[in-house]
């Protein structure tokens, strides 16, 4: 069973496709979700703002969809 992480404490990572100006910025706490089957994601720009948490067969669907290009572009 997972449970969420309290995330005050996790470290989040930056995603390596968030650019560098700014914008488009989102972290994850890839840590927090090896050890609760939960990945917290978030807006970097906002650190105090609200998380997401999705089931980690969730996320790695995500993923793979965004990598296999499943979504159109804007």
């Amino acid at each position: 069973m997972s449970t969420t992480p309290d995330l005050s404490v996790v470290e989040w990572a930056k995603s390596t496709y968030s650019n560098g100006d700014g914008g488009g910025c989102v972290e994850w706490a890839p840590k927090a979700a090896a050890a609760s089957g939960v990945v917290p994601v978030r807006d970097s720009k906002d650190p105090s703002g609200p998380a997401l948490t999705f089931s980690a067969d969730g996320w790695a669907a995500f993923v793979t969809a965004v990598n296999d290009a499943g979504f159109p572009a804007r």
